[in-house]
């Protein structure tokens, strides 16, 4: 990450390569793009549109993400079982 300045909500310059936060930050965005990533190419996600079917592609979004969480449970549970 290169050198970055940027203003918080109070107007002040902050640098954020020697933020705490910035790591931590980093770690939970690439746990998010994984969960899209799958989405996108083990659940067929990439193909929706957001159009007038918004309930529709509400509805296939709310199962993939269930469908993702599943996987994740028994992901986990796994080392447990043996």
């Amino acid at each position: 990450m290169g050198h970055a300045l940027v203003k918080n909500r109070h107007g002040l310059l902050v640098d954020l390569q020697v933020s705490p936060a910035t790591g931590f930050s980093q770690e939970v965005r690439k746990r998010i793009e994984q969960v899209f990533g799958w989405a996108k190419t083990v659940a067929g996600f990439r193909r929706t549109r957001a159009t007038a079917a918004k309930r529709r592609t509400q509805f296939v979004a709310h199962l993939v993400g269930a469908a993702y969480n599943l996987l994740r449970v028994a992901r986990l549970r796994l080392p447990a079982a043996t």
